[in-house]
């Protein structure tokens, strides 16, 4: 009886392990034939180099696009890597120099040997970068995605002598400053803080690792948390890639700085035009975070609310973010401000912020206060109707005490 019982279970055992396997290989071939995946596996044609930081950590750059075009400079997120930019870089790299580098303890950068993972580090690490690859003398655009948004911040409220001259515009994207995890959604929206504090707790701050194989377990958890419903096979597969390549120090030693870190006296700091980007869908930081940053920012030019990406909008919806990064830069990157008292712009077409009354005068879709690039009107809630774009760069700003900045919202072109 016992016997039979033993060589049940190790049928059952044998039938299962089975199961799980085949189930896998479908899963990795449906991956395979994802066309998101085969871009995404495709090696970025850089130029690396190394960066070391005021505490001596490594950090692994790589430069894209003609040395002599203007910069923009890319910054990833927790648990991210330089492939997270792979379409933008991609892009962009056409008419720009991309400077992309990894935070300490991801990817191919080094861990500290003093051990520290927080926000003034962050901040060390982006200035040595700016001084490394940044000749003096010459501005660039700053684009960052989650923690990197908040390491751009975090440098600001570090150095705000030298944003200005260091900072033509930047680009926030998924990002938030405070209050982090208390309206995170990933569990649900019934799912209360303590709930999704203990989660995290289990799945970020321990040395438990990520899930790596890649197989349905994997693929749920990634994609519950990072990416929004209609992301492709290829972008989650490509998530999980860079979150098992992250050193798990960084993983729990950041991890443990969102408890507790505040960066809205630092916004303040932030004074070059910016552009918050965010995704309707994401449940790790939430449209609450974007509009809170992007109310307190002093110079907001733009407030984009990508309507079916969640965190991950750089892989999600890339043309978007492509084109919103893009439109930023070479309306801010064309000439440097002349002054920066008034931050006025000048030749190459680009004209002085109108004034409220001038904006009241233009009628519909330029209210006191609106805010559009490229002359590109705003668009209402609900509207997913591309509008036309004006040819001529454009960089209108929002004037301090002004209303809040109109947002604008956009559909994905297709569920990928």
């Amino acid at each position: 009886m016992r016997r039979r019982t033993l060589l049940a279970g190790a049928a059952a055992l044998l039938a299962g392990g089975t199961a799980y396997e085949l189930d896998r290989r479908h899963l990795l071939q449906e991956r395979d034939a994802d066309p998101d995946w085969q871009e995404l596996t495709i090696p970025l044609q850089g130029r690396p180099t190394e960066v070391f930081s005021a505490d001596g950590t490594r950090l692994h750059v790589e430069v894209f696009g003609a040395d002599d075009a203007p910069t923009i400079l890319l910054i990833h997120g927790w648990l991210e890597s330089i492939d997270l930019w792979h379409h933008q870089i991609s892009e962009l790299s056409r008419d720009f120099r991309v400077v992309a580098y990894e935070l300490r303890g991801h990817g191919r950068s080094g861990q500290p040997r003093n051990g520290r993972y927080d926000y003034e580090v962050l901040a060390d690490d982006m200035q040595a970068v700016l001084d490394a690859m940044l000749p003096p003398g010459e501005v660039c655009l700053a684009a960052g995605h989650s923690l990197g948004g908040m390491t751009i911040v975090s440098w600001a409220g570090r150095h705000p002598e030298s944003v200005h001259v260091r900072l033509a515009g930047v680009a926030l994207l998924n990002t938030g400053m405070s209050d982090f995890v208390r309206y995170a959604t990933a569990l649900g929206n019934r799912t209360g803080y303590h709930v999704h504090h203990a989660a995290y707790q289990a799945l970020f701050f321990t040395p438990v690792a990520w899930p790596r194989q890649f197989d349905r377990v994997s693929y749920f958890l990634t994609k519950r948390m990072a990416l929004g419903p209609s992301a492709s096979i290829g972008a989650v597969a490509a998530c999980h890639r860079m979150f098992t390549r992250t050193h798990h120090p960084a993983r729990s030693g950041f991890g443990r700085m969102f408890l507790t870190l505040d960066l809205m006296p630092a916004v303040a700091k932030l004074t070059a035009p910016a552009a918050v980007i965010g995704g309707r869908l994401d449940r790790l930081l939430p449209p609450w975070y974007s509009e809170r940053l992007a109310s307190a920012l002093p110079d907001l030019v733009e407030y984009v609310d990508l309507a079916e990406s969640g965190h991950m909008s750089p892989l999600e919806a890339p043309d978007r973010v492509t084109m919103h990064i893009g439109r930023l830069a070479r309306a801010c990157l064309l000439v440097r401000p002349v002054t920066l008292e008034g931050r006025a712009f000048a030749s190459a077409g680009i004209e002085d912020p109108p004034s409220g009354e001038e904006a009241a005068a233009a009628g519909d879709g330029a209210a006191t206060g609106a805010v559009a690039v490229d002359g590109a009107p705003v668009i209402a809630a609900g509207d997913a109707e591309e509008k036309p774009v004006s040819k001529r760069p454009r960089l209108r700003r929002r004037r301090r005490g002004s209303p809040p900045v109109n947002t604008e919202v956009e559909q994905n072109p297709a569920s990928r």
